[in-house]
């Protein structure tokens, strides 16, 4: 009986995540490539990067467009690209974000409305699909940023063990 009931033990031990582990909680029942929730553990270090903006994509086009920066899917892989740069910089990388927050431009071109379809293309390129480390994630639709040309800044929170 005590053998039986060590080795349920050991079992359950091992399907469970470890109090030191970073748990990424599942939305159930979904497969939207983001995370409901992180736990994130006292003996793993918090990395801040602060919000990025997009690159020029167009420098002949005027540095205060949307034409230099291009459209929201184009800035949201720039971004998302310097995100990537930072992180390895760091040691780290995508899967090691544990929360992101976009902030959207309403496109002109889509009626003023945020492309937050032009974003997920971008994203799902680095979450989702063999990338399972998900972030806990908001996207919120601003009026405006610093420069008119931008559509997009992202700024992430990364933890390792």
């Amino acid at each position: 009986m005590v053998p039986a009931a060590l080795a349920l033990a050991c079992q359950s031990a091992a399907a469970a995540p470890k109090a030191a582990d970073i748990v990424r909680h599942k939305i159930p029942g979904s497969d939207f490539p983001i995370a409901l929730a992180v736990t994130v553990p006292p003996t793993a270090t918090l990395h801040f990067v602060s919000g990025q903006v997009p690159a020029v994509v167009d420098s002949s086009a005027a540095p205060d467009s949307i034409a230099a920066f291009g459209d929201t899917r184009t800035q949201s892989e720039t971004v998302l690209k310097k995100i990537k740069e930072i992180l390895q910089g760091m040691k780290l990388d995508m899967p090691d974000v544990i929360k992101m927050t976009v902030y959207l431009v309403g496109d002109p071109a889509k009626g003023g409305k945020a492309d937050t379809k032009g974003f997920m293309e971008a994203y799902t390129q680095h979450f989702g699909g063999s990338q399972t480390s998900l972030p806990a994630r908001a996207v919120v639709q601003v009026a405006a940023l610093s420069n008119p040309g931008w559509l997009v800044e992202i700024e992430v929170l990364a933890a390792k063990k």
